[in-house]
C-alpha cells in the first residue's frame, strides 16, 4: 500500500485511505460537542508520524514563539494514526487540528458536522486564497467546499521511462495514444515489457483507470461519482476506459506476469531500472524509490513525462491525477478557532515552503517555484511543480476520494478487470451496484 508522504528517498508505507475512511466512519455519537485541545492555553495538532514530522515540528516551534495560545504537535505512528484519530475525535480530548488526505478520508467528519468549513475564510484571506495552487486547494475538498489547508508536498502521477531504452530503439516518450501504441509494438518486438506494473498490489492498476477516464471523459465524470452518484459509473466514458484497459492487456502492454509483480518490495521499479521494462506509470515518489534502489539509473537514465492524450477524448491533456498533498483540518469543537486558523495560515509562508524543499518535497504554495533550485533534483522538482501549477484539474486518487464502501469494491473490481476475471461491462455493472 501507498503512503500519502514520500520524502527524500524514503518511501513510507501508504495505506489505502479508503480503509482509513472505513475506520473513521465509526465515529462515536458524542463527537461534535464538548471541549477540545486540553488546557485553555494550548491547541493540539495530530500529525501522521513519519520522517517528515520534523518539518511540522519546526513550524510549530516557530509559531509558538509569537502565539499566546500554543500549539502542541502530537506525532502518531502511521500504523496507528487512523485508529488513534478516530478514538480521539469521539472523546473530550479531541485534537483541534489534524492531518488528513482530504476527499473521502474526511467525509465522515464533514457529514457529522465535526469540521470547520474553511471556504469563506479562505476567500476572505489573501494569504490563504492566493498562497496555494488552486488545483490543490480544490482537490482536498468535498462538493465544492474547502475543509483543509495544504501542509505537505505534492505527489502527481507521472509516466516514468528508461531513457537508455528509448535512445537505443530511437523513439520518443509517448505524447499521444498513437505514440504509446508505437512504443508498445517496438518494445514487445525487442523482448522488453512496455510497462512495468505491480499488479499484485492492486493500487498501481488504479492509476491507469484514473488517467484514462480523465483523458477520455474529463474530470467531471469521476467528480459525479465522488459526490455520491453511483449511476455515474454508467457514463460511457467509464466503459470506454475499462475497454481500453482490456485492449492494453490483450496487446501485452504489461507483459504476461504483472499480476505477480509487486511495487512495495521493489518488483516493478526493478523491472524499469534493469531495462526489462521501458516505462512505469507511478506517483512522483518513483524518483525517490529509484534513487534509493538504483542511484546511478535514477541520475542518468530515469526520464519522466505526462500521461499521453487519448484520441477522441475530451479531457484536458494537462489535467493531473494522484495525491495532491496532505491537509490540516480544524475541529469544529475547538475553543481556539482563531489560533488554529492562524497556524494554518503559516503553511503558506515562504519559510515553511523552504523547509519542505529542504526535506525533498515540492511545496504546493504559489511561491515555491523560486525555491526549487535547492531541491535534491531541481529539474525533477521544477517539472512536477509546473505540471501541477498548469493543471486545470488535479483528481485525487480514487481510493482516497471515495468512502470505504465504494473504494474497497473498486480496488477489487479493478484487480479482476486487469486479471481478465471480469469484462468491462461487468466492471461497470459491479461498480453501479456498490453500496
Amino acid at each position: 500500500m501507498r503512503s500519502g508522504i514520500f520524502t527524500q528517498g524514503t518511501r513510507t508505507t501508504r495505506w489505502v485511505a479508503a480503509g482509513a475512511a472505513m475506520v473513521m466512519a465509526g465515529l462515536l455519537a458524542g463527537c461534535g460537542s464538548g471541549d477540545s485541545g486540553g488546557d485553555s492555553g494550548t491547541i493540539t495538532a495530530y500529525v501522521y508520524g513519519d520522517d517528515a514530522v520534523k518539518v511540522q515540528q519546526a513550524a510549530v516551534d516557530t509559531f509558538n514563539k509569537t502565539s499566546e495560545v500554543k500549539v502542541k504537535l502530537v506525532s502518531v505512528p502511521g500504523t496507528d494514526y487512523v485508529n488513534k484519530l478516530r478514538s480521539a475525535m469521539g472523546s473530550p480530548s479531541a485534537p483541534d487540528v489534524f492531518f488528513n488526505w482530504g476527499g473521502g478520508s474526511i467525509k465522515p467528519y464533514v457529514d457529522s458536522g465535526n469540521l470547520v468549513d474553511l471556504t469563506s475564510t479562505i476567500e476572505g484571506d489573501a494569504t490563504l486564497k492566493d498562497g496555494f495552487l488552486p488545483s490543490i486547494m480544490t482537490a482536498g475538498g468535498l462538493e465544492g467546499r474547502v475543509y483543509g489547508v495544504p501542509m505537505r508536498g505534492m505527489q502527481p502521477v507521472m509516466l516514468f521511462y528508461n531513457k537508455a531504452l528509448f535512445a537505443e530503439h530511437e523513439i520518443e516518450p509517448p505524447k499521444t495514444w498513437e505514440d504509446l501504441q508505437t512504443a508498445i509494438r517496438t518494445f514487445k518486438a525487442a523482448g522488453i515489457t512496455p510497462f512495468a506494473l505491480g499488479g499484485s498490489d492492486k493500487w498501481p492498476e488504479l492509476m491507469w483507470m484514473e488517467y484514462l477516464l480523465d483523458r477520455i471523459g474529463g474530470p467531471e465524470v469521476f467528480k459525479r461519482i465522488q459526490d455520491g452518484d453511483t449511476e455515474g459509473w454508467g457514463d460511457p466514458a467509464v466503459l470506454k476506459t475499462a475497454q481500453t484497459v482490456k485492449e492494453l492487456i490483450d496487446d501485452g502492454a504489461f507483459g504476461k506476469n504483472f499480476n505477480s509483480v509487486d511495487y512495495g518490495n521493489g518488483g516493478a521499479p526493478t523491472l524499469l531500472n534493469k531495462g526489462k521494462a521501458a516505462m512505469h506509470l507511478m506517483g512522483s515518489w518513483e524518483y525517490s524509490t529509484q534513487l534509493g534502489k538504483a542511484p546511478e539509473f535514477a541520475e542518468r537514465d530515469l526520464g519522466w513525462t505526462a500521461f499521453p492524450t487519448v484520441a477522441g477524448g475530451v479531457g484536458d491533456p494537462t489535467n493531473v491525477v494522484g495525491n495532491p498533498t496532505n491537509y490540516w483540518s480544524v475541529n469544529a469543537r475547538t475553543k481556539h478557532k482563531d489560533t488554529a486558523l492562524a497556524f494554518l495560515k503559516a503553511m503558506a509562508s515562504k519559510s515553511y515552503a523552504q523547509s519542505l524543499v529542504d526535506n525533498g518535497d515540492v511545496p504546493t504554495t504559489s511561491n515555491a517555484a523560486s525555491m526549487l533550485s535547492g531541491s535534491p533534483n531541481p529539474e525533477f522538482a521544477a517539472y512536477q511543480y509546473e505540471m501541477v501549477q498548469e493543471a486545470p484539474s488535479f483528481t485525487l486518487s480514487w481510493d482516497q476520494a471515495l468512502e470505504a464502501q465504494y473504494a474497497t469494491p473498486l480496488l477489487t473490481e479493478i484487480s479482476k478487470l486487469f486479471a481478465a476475471k471480469t469484462t468491462p461491462e461487468q466492471f461497470v455493472a459491479a461498480m453501479k451496484a456498490a453500496k
